[in-house]
C-alpha cells in the first residue's frame, strides 16, 4: 500500500466546501472522480480541513491510499489537472509520504488568511475573491483588537452552531495583520479551529474597524462565551486555506 500527500489549490466560489455533500458539487469529491478515472482504482480522499462554502485553498493537503505506485509524478500532475483545470483546481505537488500519515490528524499547524478590500469603487479583478468593504476601517484599531484573541482562550463567542469540536478551548499565535493600500489582510496560525471561528472574529474586528465597538466591548463579547454576542460573521469569498504544518 502507498501514501500519497496532495497539496490543491481551488476556487471555492462554485462549491458547497471540502468535504462531500449531497446538497451540491464539493472540491473533495470533484479531486476523487479524476483520480480514480486516471488511476482506475478507488481512493478515499483526507482533508486537512473542511473548508466551507465559497472558501478557498492556497496550499490545502490531503492524502489518499493506493494498491500501486504512482512511477510518474509529472505525469500524474499533468493528467489530474488536465481535469480539474476546468473547476477552478490545481494539485500543485504530491508526495509520497509514510503510512502513519493522516493530511488531517497529522497536522500540527493550520494557518487561514482573510482579505479584506476597503474602498468604496466595487470589486472588479477581486469579486469573490475578497470582502468587499465601503465604510471607512480604523486599521490601528482593528489591529489592537487582533492582539486581544492572542494565546489559550475560550473562543465559543466565535464558534458556529453546528461546531462538533470537542472543546471551545483553542490556542492562537499572534495574529498578523497588515494594510497595503487598500488591502487589509489577516492571518491566524492555530493547530485547529472551531468551525466558522476565522470569519466570526473577522466579523468582529470588522465592528471595531467601523467604530461600532469599542476595544472594551470587544474583550465583553468574547469573554462571554456567547454567540449570540458575536458580531454577523464575515463573508466566505475573503477567506483562504493558506498552509498547513506537519
Amino acid at each position: 500500500m502507498f501514501n500519497y500527500q496532495i497539496i490543491i489549490e481551488y476556487d471555492g466560489t462554485n462549491f458547497v466546501g471540502w468535504q462531500k455533500q449531497k446538497n451540491g458539487a464539493s472540491v473533495q469529491q470533484a479531486i476523487e472522480k479524476i483520480i480514480i478515472k486516471i488511476l482506475k482504482e478507488k481512493i478515499k480522499l483526507y482533508g486537512s480541513g473542511r473548508t466551507d462554502s465559497g472558501v478557498h485553498a492556497i496550499a490545502q493537503s490531503a492524502n489518499f491510499i493506493l494498491k500501486s505506485k504512482i512511477n510518474n509524478k509529472f505525469l500524474f500532475l499533468n493528467s489530474v489537472n488536465f481535469f480539474l483545470n476546468q473547476k477552478k483546481i490545481s494539485i500543485l505537488k504530491i508526495n509520497e509520504k509514510k503510512k502513519n500519515f493522516h493530511a488531517r490528524f497529522s497536522a500540527k499547524k493550520r494557518e487561514y488568511m482573510y482579505i479584506i478590500i476597503n474602498r468604496i469603487a466595487p470589486l472588479s479583478l477581486e469579486s469573490n475573491k475578497a470582502w468587499h468593504i465601503k465604510s471607512n476601517l480604523d486599521f490601528k484599531l482593528m489591529r489592537k483588537a487582533a492582539n486581544i484573541l492572542k494565546g489559550t482562550k475560550d473562543f465559543s463567542t466565535f464558534r458556529s452552531s453546528s461546531c462538533s469540536a470537542k472543546t471551545p478551548i483553542k490556542t492562537l499565535e499572534e495574529p498578523k495583520i497588515k494594510k497595503t493600500g487598500d488591502k487589509i489582510i489577516i492571518i491566524f496560525r492555530s493547530k485547529s479551529f472551531l468551525q466558522q471561528q476565522v470569519r466570526s472574529m473577522v466579523g468582529c474586528l470588522k465592528f471595531v474597524g467601523e467604530k461600532k465597538w469599542s476595544l472594551k466591548k470587544f474583550k465583553e463579547v468574547l469573554s462571554s462565551k456567547k454567540k449570540t454576542d458575536c458580531a454577523p460573521p464575515a463573508p466566505p469569498c475573503g477567506l483562504y486555506l493558506n498552509s498547513i504544518k506537519y
